[in-house]
């Protein structure tokens, strides 16, 4: 039998006594999602290659600080493994980590492909087989949530390695969801639309904002909290019954 509801916390500190770590944490989505835990009294740890931001999200918080390229196999499974240490264990992971490139499928080279999935991708199946270990070996279960995108169900021109790489990422949520429910891990992704942070920032303009806004019945883009808000439902007790699925946050721009 799996203990799970280990955790919980009065109503309105959903995550009172929760460990959690969010990869890509730095800034963006994954830095709304790390204070978001925080608001709800988890104890968090971020992990992300860029030594100043991250360092500054973990202070704010009072959290763990882990820098680390996830691009690279062998120190991504070293910093989830000491960052677990750190925490004292581990009750909910967020695999928001990622990057994103426009390429025009007849340019997009070997070396290309294999960055954006070294990260997208790889990287998840190796913090989650880190923490998943963790989590079973404790016998409390837990929760893990992957960030997908909404270019994994409808990839666009010039993202076919990041679409794809996405793609993966739910096929890796359904795999992971099955071989570790019998433990009491919900395994879930979370597939966001338009949301205006860095990551992009280079590629877009203001007409391209607008464009993006009118596909939405809601006339807007995400912010970095409408994401952060289903990450904390997927890691909530709330979705105890939920695994192995890809929620889109977009505003309706996509309804399957």
């Amino acid at each position: 039998m799996v203990e799970t509801g280990s955790y919980s916390p009065p109503v309105g500190e959903r995550f009172v006594g929760a460990r959690v770590v969010v990869t890509g944490g730095a800034r963006g989505i994954g830095a709304a999602i790390a204070r978001g835990f925080a608001a709800q009294g988890a104890s968090i740890a971020v992990i992300d290659r860029l030594t100043d931001e991250c360092g500054a999200v973990a202070d704010e918080l009072s959290g763990v600080a882990m820098i680390c390229d996830l691009a690279d196999p062998a120190a991504t499974v070293e910093a989830m493994q000491v960052t677990i240490e750190r925490l004292g264990g581990i009750d909910v992971l967020v695999n928001n980590a990622g990057v994103f490139r426009i390429t025009p499928l007849l340019d997009i080279s070997a070396d290309e492909w294999d960055w954006i999935f070294s990260i997208n991708t790889r990287a998840m199946l190796l913090t989650t087989q880190v923490v998943a270990r963790s989590m079973i070996a404790s016998g409390r279960g837990g929760k893990i949530v992957n960030m997908a995108s909404m270019g994994a169900k409808v990839g666009a021109a010039g993202q076919a390695h990041y679409a794809a790489s996405k793609a993966a990422v739910i096929s890796l949520t359904q795999v992971s969801a099955a071989e570790l429910g019998a433990h009491g891990i919900n395994v879930n992704s979370i597939c966001p639309g338009y949301v205006l942070t860095e990551m992009g920032a280079a590629t877009r303009t203001d007409e391209m904002v607008s464009a993006w806004s009118a596909m939405s019945p809601l006339g807007r883009l995400a912010e970095p909290s409408d994401v952060a808000n289903m990450a904390m439902f997927l890691a909530s007790h709330d979705a105890d019954y939920l695994t192995g699925q890809a929620f889109n946050v977009t505003g309706g721009m996509i309804m399957h």
